[in-house]
């Protein structure tokens, strides 16, 4: 696991969400919001993640940029009342949010990071994947949305500061992962709210595996539920 060096802006960015999750925030309609970040994000896409989280050799999980996430709340699986951990049949979470002050960032069998890096410095991006790799064992999920949030800064701006293209992460992820080929990856990416696409799951091992030379990305659509 490697130390962790931001920007100058990317420590600011930190302190304007822990304003943020204090105080509340101000969305673009106008609107203000006083709770914030609290959403548990790996709900809406638990069904795309359970197979990948819930295989026998996937005990621990470090929820990176976890929010306000409760693993052991119940209702995580609405239908059945279960929690995080029943739902995905893990032993152990921590969780990593600096602007909560929850610190621990433990190396895990899975690395969770939902809705985080949209909200990162983009200088800061290549730090903060590699970081992600490092702290992983055998599976990293990651989600990141595609467009503009609905919040806002204190400072004005749209809280999702880093909004690029799926094509776009998944090259700077791909890049990241040469230096970790046995970290198995799933990527998502949020179009909208509702929509976006699913990476084919990969380890950058298998490219050197394969009898040629070139590598196809594979994705399909998908609405969370």
């Amino acid at each position: 696991m490697k130390n962790l060096k931001l920007s100058d802006k990317g420590n600011k960015l930190i302190k304007l969400y822990e304003e943020m999750a204090v105080t509340g925030y101000a969305r673009t309609d106008g609107s203000k919001v006083s709770d914030a970040y609290n959403d548990f994000e790996l709900r809406k896409f638990r069904n795309l993640c359970k197979e990948q989280i819930s295989r026998d050799e996937i005990k621990t999980v470090l929820d990176y940029g976890g929010g306000g996430s409760d693993w052991d709340a119940s209702g995580f699986e609405p239908a059945t009342g279960e929690t995080a951990k029943q739902f995905f049949r893990v032993k152990e979470v921590c969780t990593f949010e600096p602007a909560r002050n929850l610190m621990d960032k433990r190396k895990s069998d899975c690395v969770v990071c939902m809705d985080v890096l949209e909200h990162i410095f983009v200088a800061d991006i290549p730090n903060i994947i590699d970081e992600l790799f490092s702290l992983t064992k055998k599976l990293l999920v990651i989600n990141v949305a595609c467009f503009k949030a609905r919040a806002l800064l204190p400072n004005g701006e749209n809280a999702h500061i880093t909004v690029r293209s799926p094509d776009w992460w998944k090259g700077v992820i791909d890049a990241a992962s040469i230096n970790y080929e046995d970290v198995e990856v799933m990527l998502i990416c949020s179009s909208t709210f509702k929509s976006g696409v699913v990476f084919e799951t990969f380890k950058s091992c298998e490219w050197h595996a394969s009898d040629g030379f070139t590598t196809e990305i594979k994705f399909q659509t998908f609405k969370p539920n």
